[in-house]
């Protein structure tokens, strides 16, 4: 048995950059700050930041993209998903993402109001996308 899920809550980095595929399938990609806080031995505050990078597809990535603007607090849940490409340079890159299957919209943050329901979950036993191939992707 094995588990492949992620929970997070924090603010977006940057507005959703929304694009279409040939087939015509929505796929939001934006950049999720999440914040630690604590004291050190000596008593002083420390904060560290982690940057996530998230992949919504669908109809929920087009909401994402309407919605959702730099600041606003989200709370996302997916998976990992690990991928390696050569960039111009041909120097081999890896990327980590958490591919979403539920983006709730939360307080906080700028960003437009969304309606109660603009957070949509993939029905349970549904796939929130492939893990597309590179073709796939438009960007």
């Amino acid at each position: 048995m094995s588990l492949n899920k992620v929970m997070l809550i924090g603010n977006l980095g940057k507005d959703p950059e929304v694009r279409f595929t040939p087939t015509g399938r929505a796929v939001a990609r934006f950049s999720l700050a999440t914040s630690e806080v604590w004291n050190d031995a000596e008593g002083q505050r420390q904060e560290r930041t982690e940057w996530h990078n998230i992949v919504v597809w669908g109809k929920q990535g087009e909401n994402c993209g309407q919605y959702l603007s730099k600041g606003r607090q989200v709370y996302v849940e997916g998976a990992i998903r690990s991928h390696s490409y050569d960039d111009k340079d041909g120097n081999k890159r890896y990327m980590t993402e958490i591919v979403a299957r539920d983006v709730r919209f939360l307080g906080g943050g700028g960003g437009a109001r969304p309606p109660q329901d603009a957070g949509v979950a993939v029905p349970p036993g549904e796939e929130p996308g492939p893990a597309a191939e590179d073709d796939d992707i438009p960007f």
